[in-house]
């Protein structure tokens, strides 16, 4: 069983003392799963994520993209999701060069 840690150094937390908390977590029960297409949907209260997989990532699929994984989360979460998504792309953008995510761009005409 894994027990990490994540320590939160947020400014801007109640805490007066600038003291670090620690926020325990179990992740033995986790699976991953690959997924290279999501479908967001949601109500005025959640945000409702659907991951698949597309076998023909190019053009229209002619097959129905089989949904797999389903994440339903608060917009506060989402929102903190999208902020440490953002930072994760950029660090590694900045390490690596700027992902194209038109698939067209990417395809070298031969």
């Amino acid at each position: 069983m894994s027990n990490d840690s994540i320590q939160n150094t947020n400014p801007t937390s109640p805490e007066t003392d600038n003291s670090v908390s620690q926020i325990q977590f179990d992740d033995s029960r986790v699976s991953a799963t690959y997924a290279n297409f999501c479908r967001i949907t949601g109500t005025p209260e959640e945000i409702i994520i659907d991951f698949g997989l597309n076998p023909q990532p190019v053009g229209i699929p002619s097959t129905p993209i089989i949904v797999t994984d389903r994440i339903v989360t608060n917009f506060y979460t989402a929102k903190r999701l999208l902020f440490a998504l953002q930072a994760t792309i950029q660090r590694h953008e900045q390490t690596f060069g700027v992902l194209e995510i038109d698939i067209q761009k990417r395809v070298k005409q031969q």
